[in-house]
C-alpha cells in the first residue's frame, strides 16, 4: 500500500522547516554574541555585558577607577606575573598591536589586572610590565576589590596547587575591549590571529 500523498507533503514541509530553523539558530549564534565571531561588531546592545565600577591600585601606588579610565578606549586583561605562557604572550601581542595602530595607538590604554594578590605587589607588577616595552597600567587591590572587578567582567579564576607547595592560577585568557565611555565593545581571544584583532582595535579607536 502506498503512503498518502498528503502525509508525504506534511513530512517534507516539517523537514524543510527544521532545516530553516537550524540555519537561523546557527546564524544567531555567530552574530548575537561578539566573542564567538572574530569579525563581529558587538554594537551598543552589549555595552553593559561586561565591566563596571572598580577601585584598584596601579604599579606606582596611584588609585585607578573605572571613571579615571574613561575618555579613551582601553583593553583589559586578567592574569598574574608568574604565568608561564598565556599572560606574557597576550601582553606581548597587545603591545605589538598598540604599536601597529600607529599614532592612534597612543590613545589606547592597555590594562593588566593581577589575579594573584598574595604574591603580586604593585612593585613586582611594575617590574614585570617593563618587559613589554610599552606603557601598560598594572592593577592590584584587596581581595574584595579584585573579586569585584572579576565579577564585573565575568572572569574565571581558580588557584591550582602544584608540586612543592606552590600554585598557579587558571584564568580567562580573553582581552576585553572597552570604548571611551567605559562600555563593552568586544573581545580578543587568545588564539585569534593578529589581523582580525587589529581590525577590531581600529574599529574601537574610531568609535
Amino acid at each position: 500500500m502506498s503512503a498518502d500523498p498528503g502525509n508525504r507533503r506534511f513530512a517534507l514541509r516539517a523537514v524543510l522547516w527544521a532545516a530553516v530553523a537550524a540555519i537561523l539558530l546557527g546564524y544567531a549564534g555567530l552574530t548575537l554574541w561578539p566573542g564567538l565571531h572574530p569579525t563581529a561588531d558587538p554594537g551598543a546592545d552589549y555595552g553593559d555585558a561586561f565591566g563596571g565600577a572598580f577601585n584598584l591600585t596601579d604599579q606606582d601606588g596611584r588609585t585607578v577607577t573605572d571613571a579615571s579610565l574613561r575618555g579613551r578606549p582601553f583593553a583589559i586583561f586578567f592574569g598574574f606575573t608568574r604565568c608561564a605562557e598565556v599572560c606574557p604572550t597576550t601582553l606581548q601581542t597587545m603591545a605589538r598591536l598598540k604599536r601597529d595602530l600607529g599614532p592612534a595607538g597612543a590613545n589606547l590604554a592597555l590594562v593588566f589586572v593581577s589575579l594573584d594578590r598574595e604574591r603580586d605587589t604593585p612593585e613586582s607588577i611594575g617590574q614585570y610590565l617593563t618587559l613589554f616595552d610599552t606603557p601598560i597600567i598594572g592593577l592590584t587591590g584587596s581581595a574584595a576589590e579584585i573579586d569585584r572587578i572579576v565579577r564585573a567582567y565575568h572572569v574565571y579564576a581558580r588557584k591550582v596547587p602544584v608540586d612543592g607547595g606552590d600554585y598557579v592560577i587558571d584564568h580567562t585568557a580573553t582581552v576585553f575591549l572597552m570604548d571611551r565611555t567605559g562600555r563593552f565593545f568586544g573581545t580578543l581571544s587568545h588564539d585569534e590571529a593578529d589581523a582580525p584583532k587589529l581590525e577590531k582595535l581600529r574599529r574601537l579607536m574610531a568609535r
